[in-house]
C-alpha cells in the first residue's frame, strides 16, 4: 500500500464524500496522518447527478479530484480501493490492495440504492447514485429515444418513450422535470419524425404527495410544476415488479417502459466487522453518540448519512442529505483538534438550513424554518446554493455557463451517446 510510517497519530477515513472531505478539510494544519479510501478517485457533487443523467451536464462539472481538494494537507495519502472489512479489535482495516492499521477511523460511507429485496427491479431497473449510473441513463435515454424514431412498430415507439421514475423525493422530482423539459425543449427540434406529445413522463410514489420530506405547501406546488410540465404523476401507488419493458404496480396497473429509473429509496452502506449493538439493522446506519462516536468503540467515528444520532428533534437520526454530513463533518474535524490537544470535545447540534428542490426552468419550492415559497426566486436561490456548494472554481464556471447557455437556447448540450449502455436483459 506504500503508506509511510509515522510517529504521528494516523486517522483513516473511509469515503470521499461530503462528510469525509468537510472532516479532513478542518484538520489541514494538524500534525497528523491522514489516509484516505474511496472507490473512485473524484468527489461527487450528487445533488446534481440528475443532470449529467438528463443531458444538462458533463459528468466533470460535478466531481472532482481528491488528492487536488487536499494537497494543502501535510501528511495526507489518498489510496483508491474497497474496503473489505474492519479488524476493531487490532485496530485494522482491510481493503483490496492489503491491511493498514490505524490509531483512528472514520466511517464515512454515505448510503447504496435501496431496492427493498425485490430482485427483479434491482436487476433491471436504473439507479441513480454515482457519476457512471447517471451516465448509464444518459446513454440509454438517449440510446431509446435513437430507436423509437426509427422503428415504425407502434407499441414498440411507446414503450422507447415512455420515461417511469419511482420515488417522488427530491432526486424523482428533479429528474421527473428535467426530461419534460428534455421532451419540450429537445425533441420537436432534434426529431421532427416524432411528435412532443409521444414521449410521457410518468413519477410513481407510495405516499400521497410528491416530496414527502418537505412541507405540504412545497408538496402542492411542486406537483403543480409537474403537471404543467406535463409529468404524470401517480401517488399513492407502489410498484411490485419490472421485467425490463413491463413496470407492474401492486394495484395491477401497468407501464411499458424501456427506462424505468429507480429513485425510492436508500440504506446504509456499513462496513464489514462493525456489528452487534452499533448497527440499526433497519436503517443499516451506525448507531453514533452526541460526539460521532460509534457506540461500544473509543476511536471509531461515523459521519454523515451512515451515522444515526439520536436527538429529541431527530429520534430516527438526522435526514441523510448533505448539510448534515457537512456539518457533522466540520464539527468532527474540530472535536479533533480539541482531542489532539487534550481538551474535551463538544457535542454536536445540527443547524437546520432548510430544504429546496429544483423542478424546471424558473420552477422550484423552498422550505427554509416557517418560511415557504416557489417559483423563480426558488429557483434563482436553488442555483446559487448549489453553486457556492460544488467543489471547485472550475467546476463552478462551467456549470453556470452551462445553466445560462440552457436558460437562454433552451438547449441541453451534453446529449452525447459517449459509451452505449447495453441492458443486462437484452
Amino acid at each position: 500500500m506504500n503508506i509511510p510510517k509515522t510517529s504521528a497519530p494516523r486517522i483513516v477515513v473511509i469515503g470521499g464524500g461530503f462528510a469525509g472531505i468537510s472532516f479532513i478539510k478542518k484538520l489541514r494544519k494538524t500534525k497528523i496522518q491522514i489516509v484516505l479510501f474511496d472507490r473512485h478517485n473524484y468527489h461527487t457533487f450528487q445533488p446534481l447527478l440528475y443532470q449529467v443523467s438528463t443531458a444538462g451536464l458533463e459528468p466533470d462539472s460535478i466531481a472532482y479530484p481528491l488528492r487536488k481538494i487536499f494537497r494543502k494537507n501535510d501528511d495526507f495519502h489518498f489510496r483508491m480501493a474497497d474496503v473489505t472489512a474492519v479488524d476493531p479489535t487490532n485496530n485494522i482495516i482491510e481493503t483490496s490492495i492489503g491491511n493498514l492499521s490505524y490509531d483512528y477511523l472514520v466511517i464515512a460511507t454515505g448510503t447504496r440504492t435501496n431496492f427493498f429485496g425485490n430482485d427483479n427491479i434491482a436487476k433491471y431497473s436504473m439507479p441513480m447514485k454515482t457519476v457512471p449510473q447517471a451516465l448509464n441513463i444518459r446513454s440509454l435515454m438517449l440510446q431509446n429515444i435513437e430507436k423509437a424514431d426509427i422503428t415504425t412498430n407502434a407499441e414498440e415507439r411507446k414503450r422507447l418513450l415512455n420515461f417511469v421514475i419511482a420515488g417522488a423525493g427530491p432526486t424523482g422530482v428533479e429528474l421527473a422535470g428535467a426530461l419534460a423539459e428534455f421532451r419540450k425543449g429537445i425533441l420537436e427540434n432534434d426529431y421532427p419524425e416524432l411528435e412532443e406529445e409521444e414521449m410521457n413522463v410518468h413519477l410513481i410514489e407510495g405516499l400521497d404527495r410528491v416530496l414527502p420530506p418537505m412541507s405540504e405547501e412545497a408538496s402542492e406546488k411542486a406537483q403543480k410544476f409537474l403537471e404543467k410540465l406535463g409529468v404524470q404523476i401517480h401517488l399513492e401507488t407502489f410498484i411490485s415488479d419490472y421485467d425490463g419493458k413491463t413496470v407492474t404496480t401492486k394495484d395491477g396497473r401497468k407501464f411499458e417502459s424501456a427506462t424505468f429509473i429507480w429513485a425510492a429509496g436508500v440504506t446504509g452502506a456499513p462496513v464489514k466487522g462493525i456489528n452487534g449493538n452499533a448497527l440499526v439493522e433497519k436503517a443499516n446506519r451506525y448507531k453514533v453518540d452526541k460526539f460521532n462516536k460509534i457506540v461500544g468503540f473509543k476511536n471509531i467515528f461515523a459521519l454523515g448519512d451512515i451515522a444515526l444520532m439520536e436527538t429529541e428533534d431527530y429520534p430516527e437520526g438526522h435526514p441523510q442529505v448533505a448539510q448534515p454530513a457537512i456539518q457533522q463533518g466540520k464539527h468532527l474535524g474540530d472535536n479533533f483538534n480539541k482531542m489532539l490537544q487534550g481538551k474535551p470535545m463538544e457535542p454536536f447540534n445540527y443547524l437546520d438550513k432548510g430544504t429546496m428542490a429544483t423542478v424546471g426552468r424558473n420552477k422550484a419550492v423552498v422550505d427554509i424554518k416557517k418560511l415557504r415559497f416557489g417559483g423563480a426566486i426558488a429557483w434563482f436561490l436553488w442555483m446559487f446554493v448549489h453553486l457556492w456548494f460544488l467543489v471547485g472554481f472550475r467546476n463552478r464556471v462551467v456549470t453556470f455557463i452551462n445553466w445560462i447557455y440552457s436558460y437562454i437556447n433552451y438547449d441541453r448540450a451534453a446529449r452525447l451517446i459517449i459509451r452505449p449502455y447495453n441492458k443486462k436483459h437484452e
